[in-house]
């Protein structure tokens, strides 16, 4: 942003009126006007600006996200905020009386040279909008949109409105950006002299180097990271508005944009080789030097057509030779059957039949026009070949291929003209529309017979039931359904939406560029070690969109909330060492959390919020969770399929009575599944495994080792969740209390009896933090000897079903530390977590030598991550012991 300084040196070198300056700083002192919130198909969102410092927030991830990348990677641009204060337009309704609307433009820029108000919207909504009333948005000679009401209260001020159009975008440039976006991030963009001399020398030996050629030619010395962040520094120039960086083979590469220049005007484009297989009807070939159409390609022969209409038909054999031969040159590859309307409407109305039938008739035309020989009489009668002949002369003639002549015309036999009256139509059309599809949802048989009655009192004959049902059904689904149902019901018979544009991938280019995370409740009944109902647990999901893989879950009691959010984070960079891009969630308040969007600020990642009760938005996670409950949760003991169908349930089959499966073992057996079996299975979408997509996308796209998050205590502090309450009262000698634990630190000694902010580690139940003093500090449980010596996963499931327990039988069940403690060290709690601690064991060897098959995020994540926590070995129980604790559970 600017300073004080660099804005009064800017208001000075545009000679910038006292007025507009107090109106500009107002803009950047305020905060947005409003928090936007989408409608019903809209992505909306928050895109943390190194330019600005903030995030920023944009309300369609189609067009104003793009306008919020062109601003802040384009250097011209010094400051733009999003939805500045609201501002007055005043102009005239379609009936001539005079309004004024309090509106807010989605952006405000300060540019080098100007500064105004912009509002990005669609195409089609500028279209619709200058339709319901002109004198708001209109389109002027120039082909531009414009606001007129907003220019004239710009030009007031001495500043500039504009009207952006998703029209103007480059969305090639969109996805190139957001392709380079880490490596323009980066603080530093430092490639070694010889990594980036190497390539260099390349690049400079063949200018317009394919990009596949360079990573290929330069492995050994240069990797794929150095070059990316080489073109996102300028030292290699690539033209991002021409390719896609994605698809390296499409991509060149020069030394310096000079050479890009030169080289994109040197000359006409080089002939392409002719191929047989690419020839169709219009292609262009170049014949000794004069240019020919193609005009139809028989079984033998094949007719040109010359610049000047003169034709020539030449045998295939000789056509064949000639092309061996090279003496033909393609010289309009992009040709097809588009290039002339009339012959591909023609041929796209045609059956499977009608061209084979066509083919048969060419064949014979073919040999008449080569040897002049007739068909025999047994095979097609006289008059109908020489009509067939006609058919052909005529359609060459008008068209440029007799071929379209012989073409059948089997779909138009018959009458075909409506035997109702235009009045019984009318009638029916006007019935179904207001009487069928309405919010009372008739069938079919009561509007009918209401339509009879109309009929009959109209003396207008009636259709028939069965006429009628066939105009209900011709009508379309979406619009009826939307009609009778309502929106939600709409929704499953919508149209597939089909982007026709070249916008950016809907899963992204490479790993960790779009993720998805949402929250489910498991079908399965969970229990205590001792049998003890504990209910349906939550599973937290996090999944990368492009290789489907899962990077991390959480699994909890709790209903959603930010605490799972931010704990399925952690784990997501105690994995990989890194967080997504993009991270794609719902409309949930847990995702609103303060907390939750400041660490994605922190980290830089762009959090998009799908539409409401729009689930093909999420997709990937609603197939997911689909998958993961067919092929594994459905398949377990307790799982509760046969809820859905209440009155079938009985004691016998009751899932709770049934139900086996702690906590801990769920967790561990639902981790084996994610990520190792489904994450080795072939994916359908994929052509692979996800495994294997990720793997192959980080090497194409680079590992991008400088955005690595450290799994150190910053991170781990910004993770760090809170109470429902967010505060606790520093009890006298106690301390505070969080989840029915007592914390202690030297500061408390101070404050007894104040309220202050409480942090709490779902890993670690002997530690937690309060904001002491403008300070965080450090506080442990009366018992922390007991958890410093457990992993974090153990703490966190052992502390999980004691939470659970404590809600089911709060009557006579009453947690202290103390207890938690002596349950950790129990045989049942020995049995409970065997497994975990036995896994626990083989981490800690393999962190004194990483196996060969360990993945390179991971060996890099445990150099990098010293170790939290050592394992304790607990003290013997005794028998009275375990009876004591038994009887007490």
């Amino acid at each position: 942003m600017l300073t004080t300084d660099d804005l009064l040196a800017w208001f000075q070198r545009l000679d910038i009126p006292e007025q507009t300056r107090s109106t500009i700083s107002h803009i950047r002192s305020v905060g947005p006007a409003r928090r936007v919130g989408g409608g019903k198909s809209n992505v909306t969102g928050r895109y943390p600006s190194r330019k600005m410092g903030v995030s920023i927030q944009f309300e369609s991830h189609r067009v104003e996200m793009a306008g919020v990348y062109e601003m802040e990677h384009d250097a011209g641009v010094l400051e733009y905020f999003d939805q500045p204060p609201t501002i007055k337009l005043d102009y005239e309704s379609p009936a001539g009386r005079r309004m004024g609307v309090l509106h807010t433009p989605d952006f405000f820029v300060i540019r080098e040279k100007e500064a105004g108000w912009e509002e990005w919207k669609t195409e089609e909504d500028l279209k619709r909008l200058s339709e319901r009333n002109s004198n708001r948005y209109s389109i002027d000679e120039d082909r531009r949109w414009r606001c007129p009401p907003g220019a004239a209260y710009a030009e007031r001020l001495g500043l500039y409105y504009r009207v952006r159009s998703s029209a103007e975008i480059d969305w090639m440039f969109q996805r190139n950006i957001q392709f380079l976006e880490d490596y323009l991030r980066a603080d530093t963009q430092e490639v070694g002299p010889a990594s980036r001399d190497f390539a260099l020398a390349y690049v400079s030996a063949t200018p317009g180097l394919l990009l596949d050629d360079l990573v290929q030619l330069t492995k050994d010395k240069v990797t794929p990271d150095e070059i990316f962040t080489m073109i996102a520094a300028e030292v290699l120039h690539v033209d991002w508005r021409a390719a896609p960086l994605a698809e390296p083979a499409r991509v060149k590469v020069f030394a310096t944009s000079g050479s890009a220049t030169v080289a994109k005007h040197d000359g006409s484009p080089k002939p392409v080789p002719l191929s047989i297989a690419r020839l169709q009807c219009g292609s262009q070939i170049t014949w000794d030097g004069r240019p020919w159409r193609i005009v139809n390609l028989g079984d033998t022969s094949v007719s040109l057509l010359s610049a000047d209409q003169q034709l020539a038909e030449l045998p295939a054999t000789a056509f064949q030779s000639l092309v061996s031969e090279n003496r033909l040159i393609m010289i309009s590859a992009d040709a097809g059957p588009g290039c002339d309307s009339a012959i591909h409407n023609r041929l796209s109305r045609a059956s499977e039949t009608d061209l084979k039938v066509a083919t048969h008739r060419s064949g014979l035309i073919g040999q008449y026009l080569d040897s002049s020989t007739l068909p025999a009489n047994t095979e097609v009668p006289m008059r109908t070949f020489f009509r067939w002949l006609g058919q052909y002369r005529k359609a060459e003639a008008a068209y440029g291929s007799g071929f379209l002549g012989l073409l059948p015309h089997f779909s138009e036999r018959g009458n075909r003209a409506a035997k109702l009256p235009e009045a019984s139509r009318r009638l029916m059309k006007e019935h179904i529309e207001q009487d069928y599809e309405t919010l009372k949802q008739k069938t079919k048989y009561a509007s009918w017979i209401q339509l009879q009655l109309v009929c009959q009192a109209q003396a207008t004959p009636t259709p028939s039931y069965k006429t009628f049902c066939i105009a209900v059904r011709g009508r379309p689904a979406f619009d009826q359904t939307l009609k009778r149902q309502g929106r939600r019901a709409s929704y499953q018979v919508a149209a597939f939406y089909w982007n026709l544009d070249l916008t950016t991938p809907r899963h992204g280019d490479r790993p960790f560029e779009i993720a998805h995370m949402d929250h489910t409740e498991l079908d399965v009944e969970c229990v205590t070690t001792s049998g003890q109902p504990l209910g349906r647990p939550w599973l937290t999901l996090l999944t990368d969109a492009h290789s489907r893989r899962t990077l991390a879950f959480y699994l909890t009691f709790d209903p959603p909330s930010y605490r799972s959010c931010m704990m399925v984070l952690r784990e997501c960079v105690r994995r990989f060492g890194r967080l997504p891009q993009i991270l794609v969630v719902d409309g949930g308040r847990e995702f609103q959390s303060t907390y939750f969007e400041t660490l994605l600020a922190r980290y830089e990642c762009t959090k998009k919020t799908r539409p409401p009760a729009k689930a093909r938005f999420g997709s990937i996670l609603e197939r997911m969770f689909g998958i993961a409950n067919t092929q594994f949760i459905h398949n377990l003991r307790g799982n509760t399929q046969i809820t859905r169908n209440v009155r079938q349930v009985t004691k016998a089959v009751n899932p709770k009575a049934l139900a086996t499966w702690p906590l801990a073992e769920l967790h561990a057996k639902l981790s084996e599944y994610l990520y190792e079996v489904y994450d080795s299975l072939n994916h359908q979408a994929l052509g692979q495994s996800p495994r294997e997509a990720f793997q192959m996308g980080l090497a194409r796209g680079g590992s991008r080792l400088h955005r690595m998050i450290a799994y150190n205590d910053e991170f781990l502090m910004l993770t760090l969740p809170t109470t429902p309450k967010g505060t606790a009262r520093v009890m006298p000698s106690s301390g505070i209390k969080i989840h029915y634990i007592y914390y202690w630190c030297e500061a408390f000694r101070q404050i007894e009896g104040e309220t202050v902010p409480i942090r709490y580690d779902p890993f670690d139940a002997g530690t937690a933090y309060a904001y002491v003093r403008k300070q965080w500090l450090q506080c442990h449980s009366d018992c922390y000897g007991t958890f410093k010596g457990r992993s974090e996963r153990e703490i966190m499931l052992a502390t999980a079903e004691l939470r659970r327990r404590y809600q089911n039988h709060s009557a006579g069940f009453h947690i202290t530390a103390r207890r938690l403690a002596e349950f950790l060290q129990s045989v049942e709690a020995e049995e409970t977590l065997l497994t975990q601690r036995l896994r626990d064991g083989e981490s800690r060897a393999l962190r004194l030598g990483v196996p060969p098959h360990a993945e390179s995020g991971d060996a890099a994540r445990e150099q990098a991550v010293p170790l939290l926590s050592t394992a304790s070995t607990a003290p013997p129980v005794d028998d009275q012991t375990v009876g004591e604790l038994y009887g007490e559970f």
